[in-house]
């Protein structure tokens, strides 16, 4: 399928793309110079997926873990053409005083996503970040806020817009009329990836700066599952199953059918299952984001089956004419009154990228989103080259991810949220407005106050 179909708008606009990367490649056959902060699993997985498709230089490697960050210089070091071992940081702000990169990739955590994009727009840099955008909506606006005002391009880990099968589940089945009318979707994740049990807390180890990886969240004791990957398991560093998988589906429902800010977000749900477990994010949780005329509802379950075990984590999207299902390994489009089905499968290409398999075994690089991540940083880079906005923009990752911030804000709350996008207030509510913004722990500075 031609990619450029659906990220360009029109044959003007691929003409002028294609004349301005000419001229980048007539009048730079350097390397794009890349630094990436954040050096665990995503950042290493969006990294080598940018060595394989262009011939940039990783020139900088930042995290707080010491072993993580040298690990991930020596990996890059053998993956890229030069062979140049990439200069190693603990502290980003250092990183970025030294260097002057044209792209850099953000995969830190999600309580470390918004100070060093801002920080890497701030340098002149280009930046990739992981979504969501922030942990909260105001520090979302405020890496909106700073793209625009620095004019970067900043694209967002929302790569369900770049995934090859479902982009053409939007060309043969949406954007064809297959659905007819629609005025409801169901997204959802019944994966058991709530962390269960009780680690006690204990002294952080030698090779991780702790005070520097918690930064401008609580500071709270640390135990095995803060570092690395299961610090999903509190609020304090992001926003639970919704904000980590409601993201991914709520944006890919927005994209399929074109759809701006829901009108009201409401929720409900708690701990209602395994109230044993140190974990404080909710194992169940529904949520609805109303989009006037077109209701999308969430339903995370941390426990029990999947209503329909062949899509667990997926998007579901109901028409007068048929239903479409969508997941990261198939799509599936059923019609109501007869007529073909129509069905589709990740692409997978070891053959092309042998480096897949062995990623696979060692880093945890899932195959079936390889071709999604290339796709993603393909359009990252032609934007790069012809200033335009990304597949996925700052702007759609912030209405995603605020979206989501939201539903747990109103389910806190225990009512309805009436959102105002051109102030980013709540409606008639002081309180609901004053929780846009998390507190920051000293000396970090929230951006929106900044």
């Amino acid at each position: 399928m031609d990619r450029r179909q659906f990220l360009r708008g029109s044959a003007t606009a691929a003409t002028t793309a294609a004349i301005a990367r000419s001229a980048h490649a007539a009048g730079n056959d350097s390397p794009r110079k890349v630094g990436l902060i954040g050096s665990g699993w995503y950042g290493k997985c969006d990294t080598l997926q940018l060595l394989n498709i262009a011939p940039v230089e990783i020139v900088s490697v930042c995290d707080v873990d010491s072993a993580m960050r040298e690990e991930a210089a020596d990996l890059f070091a053998k993956r890229q053409p030069s062979g140049n071992r990439p200069q190693t940081y603990g502290d980003y702000r250092k990183q970025l005083a030294e260097h002057q990169h044209d792209i850099v990739i953000i995969g830190t955590p999600d309580h470390w996503h918004a100070l060093p994009m801002i920080a890497a727009v701030e340098s002149g840099a280009d930046v990739y970040v992981q979504k969501p955008t922030g942990v909260d909506v105001l520090e979302s606006k405020a890496m909106l806020d700073a793209a625009r005002k620095h004019d970067r391009v900043v694209q967002v880990g929302t790569q369900r817009r770049s995934t090859p099968h479902l982009i053409e589940a939007k060309q043969k089945v949406v954007d064809a009329g297959l659905l007819g009318d629609v005025a409801y979707a169901e997204v959802c994740c019944y994966y058991h990836m709530r962390a269960k049990g009780n680690p006690p807390d204990q002294q952080p180890p030698a090779n991780l700066d702790y005070d520097m990886w918690t930064g401008p969240a609580p500071m709270r004791p640390y135990n095995e599952w803060v570092h690395p990957r299961r610090w999903r398991a509190f609020m304090e560093y992001g926003n639970g199953i919704v904000g980590d998988m409601c993201v991914h589906m709520l944006d890919l429902v927005r994209w399929q059918l074109d759809l701006g800010w829901p009108k009201r977000i409401s929720s409900t749900g708690g701990i209602l299952v395994d109230t044993e477990s140190k974990a404080n994010i909710t194992d169940t949780q529904t949520a609805t984001f109303d989009f006037d005329g077109l209701d999308v509802v969430w339903t995370h379950r941390s426990w029990g089956s999947p209503p329909d075990p062949e899509y667990p984590w997926a998007a579901i999207i109901y028409g007068t004419k048929g239903t479409l299902k969508l997941s990261v390994h198939k799509y599936d489009f059923i019609p109501r009154q007869g007529g073909e089905r129509l069905h589709g499968e990740p692409l997978i290409q070891t053959d092309k990228y042998p480096t897949d398999l062995t990623d696979k075994d060692k880093w945890r690089l899932e195959l079936h989103v390889a071709s999604a991540i290339r796709g993603h940083m393909q359009n990252f880079l032609d934007c790069i080259d012809d200033r335009s906005r990304p597949v996925a923009d700052i702007e759609q990752g912030h209405i995603s991810s605020a979206s989501c911030i939201m539903a747990n804000v109103a389910m806190e709350l225990g009512r309805t949220l009436e959102f105002d996008p051109a102030t980013h207030t709540v409606v008639g509510d002081d309180e609901a407005t004053a929780r846009l913004a998390r507190a920051y722990r000293e000396p970090w500075q929230h951006p929106h106050q900044a």
